[in-house]
């Protein structure tokens, strides 16, 4: 199941079991819609996405100190290539 999906669909959900389901504060079972939790898509997916492909900042303090402006440039064109391939907002 995925739980954040349910978390954000159904506000009263509070704790949720794979085998036994969702269920609220009072620890009734609410009922789960699963094509919706499959269709639904995270809104910040793309931090993730974004996060595993940016080149270490190591390299642009590098060419800082070294008065290198290729290596500024190169690691800045780098950061917004990998921002054009994950957008926000999109999964």
């Amino acid at each position: 199941m995925n739980h954040k999906a349910i978390y954000k669909l159904y506000s009263q959900v509070v704790t949720i079991d794979d085998g036994t389901g969702a269920f609220d504060k009072d620890g009734n079972k609410v009922e789960i819609d699963l094509a919706l939790v499959n269709a639904w898509q995270d809104p910040d997916a793309y931090k993730s996405k974004r996060k595993a492909e940016y080149p270490p900042v190591t390299d642009y303090i590098d060419g800082v100190v070294k008065g290198d402006q290729v290596q500024i440039d190169k690691y800045i064109a780098d950061c917004l290539a990998v921002k054009q391939r994950f957008p926000k907002g999109v999964a």
